[in-house]
Formats: structure tokens, C-alpha cells, sequence
């Protein structure tokens, strides 16, 4: 059973879409359900994650500079089947202790923007684990709703966007490895969404709503807007010279023109999905 301190925090979570407050808020957590090693039983734990593109995710297992690794570690080192909960969609993952080199190199990315990591590793004679969990399927969102699975997912856009804002606003002059990927991973996030609403969600509309035809042409088009805000932003963020001042320009204009994009589908689309429209 989790503590009365993590069970405050996935209360809150699953009663919030991921949004917490407390000493986490703004914080990328998730809740990772392992197997207890011994018990057998499922057990669900809060915990900081950084993106790493495509589908998979990294979780470190610092225990806050602990001796012992922490009990989800081992449960997901017994048996590496594990279900990931993102505030969006849960899915089943498959959990890697990575070692070597990339374990190295990727705890020294998670160092690079945040030295806390280093501070724990300070504290212990144990190797910190960096574990990746690749994401074995996936679903729609949890939701009462077509048009709420749909909100829910714009949310998670628009709290991502939060968050490299704030971090491009806290880093150097130059871009650190980790808001490097950050930013890759939701530019690929953002294209993959539109281009699944574009062959999918639309044309189901379109079919049944002819009338309709004009608000999925705007849409389309602030598609095809927001593709060249995000090639943009990919490009800068991939050349070795890219700068804070240039990547927060783009990342305001990627927000502006994406918060005014999602504002207008949910207000177009959202009584459609649920049948009131």
C-alpha cells in the first residue's frame, strides 16, 4: 500500500488529469503500477519522469540519494511488466534497467537540467538507476466523453507547452540536451495528434456532417500552420547554435497559435463528439 503521502499525490492526480500541486506542482510525474517482488500484489507509486521521444519514457531511481533502490525498482527488475498512467492515458509499458554508456549518458542529461540528480547520486555508494519504460500499447483517454477524451488531450498539449516555456525561460544562454528532447518530443507529439485527427476524427465528421465542411477546412489549415511553426522549432532546436532568446520566441508564437487552434476545435467540435451539436 502506497504511504499516506503518495496516496495524497495519486489522489490527486487521477482527480486531476496529472495536475498536482504541493512540492511537485509543474513537475513531470507519473504513476507507475509495479508488482511487488515478493507479494505478487500491484503497487502504485508517483514518480518524476523526462521524455526521451518516441515511445518510451525515462524514470530514475534515486530514492533521494537513499542506500537501498527503491521498492518500485525492484519490483519492475522481477518482473518488467508494468502500467504507466500519464493524467491522459494509462497504458501497459515494458520496463529496461538501461547500463553502461547510455545509462551514463542519459543520467548525465537529467543532470545537465536538473542538479538534483547529481546531488542524490552524491549522497549514496550505490550506481543511481536510470530505467526506460517503452510503451507496449496504446487507447483512447479515459474519459466520460468523446469531447471530454478530446479536451483532456489538449490539456496535456497545452501543459506541456507550460512547462518547456518555463524551462527555456530558467536555462542558459544555450539549450541543454534534456529541453533539447523535450522539445523534439512534443513536436513529434503535436504532429502525430494532427495528422491522426486529420485521416481520422475529420473525415468521420465530414462523412456525417457535410455541413460542417468549413470549420474542418479552417482546422485543417491551422494544421498545416502549426506544422510549419513546429518544422521551425525542430530546426532550431536540432542546430548546434540554437539559443534561448530564438527558441522562446518560437516556442510563443508555437503557444499562441496553438492555444488559439484548440480553443476553436473544442469549441466546434466538442458538442459534435458528445451528440448535442
Amino acid at each position: 500500500m502506497p504511504n499516506d503521502f503518495n496516496q495524497q499525490i495519486i489522489d490527486e492526480f487521477r482527480a486531476n488529469a496529472g495536475r498536482v500541486g504541493g512540492p511537485f506542482e509543474g513537475a513531470r510525474l507519473i504513476l507507475l503500477t509495479t508488482t511487488g517482488a515478493r507479494s505478487g500484489t500491484r503497487h502504485t507509486t508517483p514518480v518524476a519522469y523526462l521524455p526521451d521521444g518516441g515511445q518510451r519514457i525515462l524514470v530514475i531511481a534515486s530514492a533521494a540519494g537513499a542506500d537501498r533502490h527503491p521498492q518500485w525498482y525492484r519490483n519492475l527488475v522481477a518482473d518488467p511488466q508494468v502500467t504507466v498512467e500519464d493524467g491522459t492515458f494509462t497504458y501497459p509499458a515494458r520496463a529496461e534497467v538501461l547500463t553502461g554508456a547510455e545509462r551514463d549518458r542519459l543520467f548525465a542529461r537529467a543532470v545537465q537540467a536538473d542538479p538534483r540528480w547529481a546531488d542524490y547520486q552524491a549522497r549514496t555508494s550505490r550506481v543511481i538507476p536510470v530505467v526506460a519504460l517503452h510503451q507496449q500499447a496504446g487507447g483512447p483517454p479515459e474519459a466520460s466523453s468523446r469531447g471530454a477524451a478530446l479536451k483532456m488531450i489538449h490539456d496535456a498539449f497545452r501543459r506541456e507547452l507550460a512547462l518547456i516555456r518555463d524551462e527555456v525561460d530558467r536555462s542558459g544562454p544555450g539549450l541543454g540536451a534534456q529541453l533539447r528532447v523535450n522539445c523534439l518530443t512534443l513536436c513529434g507529439g503535436l504532429t502525430e495528434h494532427h495528422r491522426h485527427e486529420d485521416a481520422g476524427m475529420f473525415a468521420g465528421i465530414g462523412a456525417q456532417r457535410p455541413d460542417l465542411a468549413p470549420v474542418l477546412d479552417r482546422l485543417r489549415g491551422e494544421h498545416r500552420r502549426v506544422a510549419e511553426l513546429v518544422a521551425q522549432l525542430q530546426q532550431t532546436v536540432n542546430a548546434g547554435s540554437a539559443d534561448r532568446d530564438q527558441v522562446r520566441a518560437q516556442v510563443a508564437r508555437l503557444v499562441a497559435d496553438l492555444e488559439a487552434h484548440l480553443a476553436y476545435e473544442e469549441e466546434q467540435l466538442i458538442p459534435v463528439l458528445d451528440g448535442v451539436g
